[in-house]
């Protein structure tokens, strides 16, 4: 039977460099046409947590080093993102189906993501973007005013506010693009964060955690499957323990028990928990999936991953 699918592509999808990128997508392309054959819709979404980082520091130095170059904020280094990266993914997928000999319409749309104004996250940057750095590299960079947050034993990282989602604005042409039998990459980075001011949208200095938008996105165009693809086929617990261990089928109850205890690191594993936990009980019968790029198609023939439900 069809089924609708929203893929949300972790960085290792994509790169970190315009070069790596390049490289990346045409990997990526091969899994997510494999999801193709039956006919299954799907829309992918992705991070864009090194591309919005070095977007947005490059159009801050241009704008220091130039007066002439206007000051470019945050929530248009969002869109920027979502261009560039839309635009490799649909030319690498496109490719990769006429190669099959499918010949499926690929499309990239320019996604705006609700949130709320007085969201407590606009006081607490918490999302992680841009390079990693030393704790040296950090602590100058918070002299220069960034916030900065060690990132998971990864090294330090850039911090923005990180609003929940609340609305997906172009959710009804996601819609009328899947009825029409196309593949559609939508809410990359979490989409554009705006508010509502009347009829206005304005954006706002803001990247919303691109898991919990997929959920979202997933939970309001009525999906089957939210698959969160990351760097490890399944989700764990005590993590790089001697006691580590891996969970193929929880509940979000047994999900909740572990957040609780502290099993998830913020900025990694966490919110791809908390978004699969979002989905999985928006309605009966939808199912989130954690795994790695490359094992989707066993992962939902259910022979691998860590499946959410109910």
């Amino acid at each position: 039977m069809k089924k609708r699918i929203v893929l949300a592509l972790g960085g290792n999808a994509l790169g970190n460099t315009l070069v790596e990128q390049m490289r990346a997508v045409k990997t990526t392309a091969k899994s997510i046409a494999g999801l193709l054959r039956d006919g299954d819709e799907v829309v992918i979404a992705h991070g864009n947590g090194p591309q919005v980082g070095m977007i947005n520091m490059a159009m801050e130095l241009a704008h220091k080093s130039e007066a002439t170059i206007p000051f470019i904020p945050m929530s248009v280094c969002v869109a920027m993102s979502q261009g560039y990266i839309g635009y490799d993914l649909q030319n690498a997928l496109r490719e990769e189906l006429l190669d099959r000999g499918q010949s499926v319409p690929v499309a990239s749309i320019i996604t705006q993501t609700l949130v709320a104004e007085d969201d407590p996250a606009f006081q607490k940057p918490s999302k992680p973007i841009g390079s990693f750095y030393s704790e040296e590299e950090a602590k100058e960079m918070s002299s220069r005013g960034y916030d900065m947050m060690e990132d998971a034993g990864r090294g330090w990282r850039r911090v923005v506010a990180s609003p929940k989602p609340i609305d997906i604005v172009e959710k009804d042409v996601i819609k009328a693009l899947l009825a029409a039998g196309q593949v559609v990459v939508a809410g990359g980075g979490g989409g554009i964060p705006v508010i509502a001011q009347g009829n206005h949208l304005k954006g706002v200095s803001a990247v919303v955690d691109k898991d919990l938008a997929s959920a979202k996105l997933a939970e309001i165009i009525d999906a089957d499957y939210l698959i969160i693809l990351t760097a490890v086929e399944k989700v764990a617990v005590n993590f790089r323990k001697d006691n580590e261990r891996w969970l193929d089928t929880i509940t979000p109850d047994e999900a909740q028990k572990y957040i609780e205890e502290g099993q998830f690191a913020p900025g990694s594993m966490l919110p791809k928990v908390e978004a699969a936990m979002q989905f999985a009980t928006s309605r009966p019968g939808r199912k989130s999936l954690i795994t790695l790029l490359e094992k989707a198609e066993e992962g939902i023939a259910g022979k691998t991953g860590t499946t959410i439900s109910l």
